[in-house]
């Protein structure tokens, strides 16, 4: 990891100790994505239940399962991805998160999300509950104006990044 990655990281870790919720479904960074396990970790600590994406056989929407520590995680079905290695707990376990980090290319103000165009997250978040709250996480740079937008797409409510933190999303100007 890149001295500039490793610094991101730790402030994305330092912010998760603001995140609300006690319940959080959250990511393991894959290639390039912002974030480490110590985010991860910072959850655990502050009593939060954690609970990380499994990549189906078929593509579809997300499964879950329990994050404990960096130990429990295990090689995905993707190349290089970490995944839990508990019990999976189906894609309707979203709906009981109060908080979802997704990872994210780009972000624009009005919420709209580029993902990395596999579209696991597009079929994940209809799962989701009313009111919780859809958090990408980018890069302060990956933050835009505007993206594209597609009927399908959900919009986030809010933004974490390293310099930042926590931002709401729709910006109003």
């Amino acid at each position: 990891m890149s001295e500039e990655r490793a610094r991101e990281a730790v402030a994305l870790a330092a912010a998760a100790a603001w995140l609300p919720g006690e319940v959080v479904c959250a990511y393991v960074p894959f290639g390039t994505e912002p974030g480490s396990t110590s985010l991860l970790d910072q959850l655990l600590d502050q009593g939060k239940r954690v609970l990380l994406p499994i990549v189906p056989d078929v593509p579809g929407p997300l499964e879950w399962a329990v994050y404990e520590d960096s130990s429990s995680l295990g090689p995905g079905r993707l190349r290089g991805l970490l995944e839990p290695a508990g019990r999976r707990l189906g894609p309707d376990t979203l709906g009981t998160a109060d908080l979802v980090l997704i990872p994210a290319l780009a972000v624009d103000d009005a919420g709209v999300r580029l993902g990395r165009g596999a579209g696991y997250y597009d079929r994940s978040l209809s799962f989701a509950a009313p009111g919780a709250a859809l958090i990408a996480v980018v890069r302060d740079a990956e933050l835009v104006r505007e993206l594209p937008a597609e009927p399908h797409d959900v919009r986030m409510t809010g933004v974490l990044t390293p310099e930042q933190g926590l931002a709401p999303r729709p910006v109003i100007d």
